[in-house]
């Protein structure tokens, strides 16, 4: 059994993201459409719960392999997106959905709570606050993961905060002269870093430029 998991491991991801897409449509159609507020309850707790087992299957990977590879980061990478980032993105896409299905059917299925949330993000103030938090949590999901790679590459503290003091290795563009251990955490941890350096850039200008009340 554990052979056909290390062997079919990409293919039980592909299948496991599958089922996530149609657990969300059809949470999608039986809450907007239909008005099932019971059935599209399911299939949100359907969504978690393939999301919590590419949570484990990730960390059964790791133990079994003992390795860190592309999958498991990525499998990481949802994992986290869905419990920081993608909640409130999600309720967002639900108010939205809400407005634009009751406004085709002709009926209100907004709560005062909804419209009182819709109405804070136009105010300026409200959103700068918002992307300030949103900016925390990605600084300390960053440095948590930078922390880890690292330490995956050196062999005591004191290597590594000479990496960190000294960056004169990201000009040689290779992960052998890197904190880093292999090609794959290097390339990720890179690419992670530009991410990083665009999104706290984006995320403060609603603070540093803040825009006008609508």
């Amino acid at each position: 059994m554990s052979t056909i998991f290390l062997d079919y491991q990409v293919e039980i991801f592909i299948t496991m993201e599958v089922l996530t897409v149609i657990c969300l449509l059809l949470f999608g159609v039986t809450r907007y459409y239909f008005n099932i507020r019971k059935a599209s309850l399911l299939f949100i707790l359907l969504f978690i719960g393939i999301t919590a087992l590419e949570a484990a299957l990730a960390w059964w990977l790791y133990n079994k392999t003992g390795e860190i590879s592309t999958l498991q980061i990525i499998i990481t990478v949802f994992v986290l997106y869905a419990i920081t980032f993608g909640i409130g993105d999600f309720k967002k896409l639900d108010r939205w959905m809400r407005q634009k299905i009751g406004g085709w059917k002709g009926i209100d299925l907004l709560t005062e709570k909804d419209r009182q949330l819709m109405s804070l993000q136009k105010d300026p103030a409200y959103v700068a606050r918002s992307y300030r938090r949103s900016s925390y949590i990605h600084i300390a999901l960053f440095v948590t993961a930078q922390m880890i790679f690292i330490s995956m590459g050196t062999d005591n503290l004191s290597e590594s905060l000479a990496y960190v003091k000294d960056w004169s290795w990201i000009e040689h563009g290779t992960y052998e002269q890197s904190p880093y251990p292999n090609e794959t955490i290097y390339s990720i941890a890179m690419l992670w870093a530009i991410i990083f350096v665009v999104d706290t850039i984006y995320s403060w200008s609603y603070t540093v430029f803040p825009k006008k009340p609508s």
